[in-house]
């Protein structure tokens, strides 16, 4: 079995999106945290992944809400990216964001994602160290003229 630093070495060589995925707690208060494993599964119907580590503190907010919105981060957003990657409870203070219109999704980060996707919660499959939640994606848009941002080899980069 390969040693886990050298798995991280050569996952960290695959360049990826940079995503917030966000959702509501108990509370109602926003929650998120940075994930690199989100992509598309289906186009009919229209299904997302992301991956999300168990120990996670957005991971109840999810399965609370009953679904997550994936927020694809605009180029140039690395402390955006960084401060959501922490343990902050505060993370959201001073972000500009606005509730989407599907009631299972998570914040929708304004003038800070090329893109995004509001998805509710279809399936959730066990995976090591994490959870693998599928989506059914209800809404979503994207920003013309802003680049998604790229992580790659523990570096963040436009395109």
């Amino acid at each position: 079995m390969i040693e886990p630093q050298r798995f991280r070495e050569v996952m960290a060589s695959f360049p990826t999106g940079v995503v917030v995925l966000t959702a509501f707690g108990h509370d109602s208060l926003p929650r998120g945290l940075t994930v690199s494993a989100f992509c598309a599964v289906s186009l009919d119907p229209p299904l997302a992944l992301a991956c999300v580590d168990k120990t996670s503190n957005t991971l109840p907010a999810v399965q609370h809400a009953g679904g997550f919105t994936a927020n694809i981060l605009a180029a140039g957003r690395e402390q955006l990216a960084r401060r959501m990657a922490s343990k902050l409870s505060e993370k959201f203070d001073g972000i500009a964001w606005r509730r989407p219109e599907s009631a299972h999704g998570g914040p929708i980060l304004e003038g800070d994602c090329a893109a995004y996707a509001v998805c509710t919660l279809k399936d959730t499959i066990d995976a090591g160290d994490h959870w693998i939640l599928i989506g059914n994606v209800v809404e979503g848009d994207h920003r013309e003229g802003l680049s998604p941002m790229i992580f790659s080899r523990r570096g963040y980069f436009g395109l």
